[in-house]
């Protein structure tokens, strides 16, 4: 079993930055897919980015692409995400969620975090 923490979410000011990191504990973290999904009220749970067990393949969807970035430790059992030139949009609940492989259903993953709110203001 396998437990996730997510932490670094806040309130930025549309263009900032924040780092978002999951701390994971109880499994094997290295064997893991790691991937960032984000909810905003009322939508539908999407990936944000997920990062391959190796950290060779790595997935971003369109929306922030070229400016989020994710990226793994092993060695400290812990994923990042970072978020640069924050937008409105991005206003969400962040999920870390960890997964057999990198896959944008979130139904493929098999353990979450509680999640970390981002808001982005103007």
């Amino acid at each position: 079993q396998v437990q996730l923490v997510e932490s670094g979410g806040g309130l930025v000011q549309a263009g900032g930055s924040l780092r978002l990191s999951c701390a994971a504990s109880g499994g094997t973290f290295s064997s893991y897919a790691m991937g960032w999904f984000r909810q905003a009220p009322g939508k539908e749970r999407d990936l944000v980015a997920a990062i391959s067990w190796s950290a060779l393949n790595t997935y971003y969807a369109d929306s922030v692409k070229g400016r989020f970035t994710i990226a793994r430790v092993n060695a400290k059992n812990t994923v990042y995400l970072q978020m640069n030139s924050l937008k409105l949009e991005d206003t969400a609940i962040y999920y870390c969620a960890a997964g057999v492989v990198v896959a944008t259903d979130p139904f493929r993953y098999d353990y979450w975090g509680q999640g970390t709110q981002v808001t982005v203001s103007s």
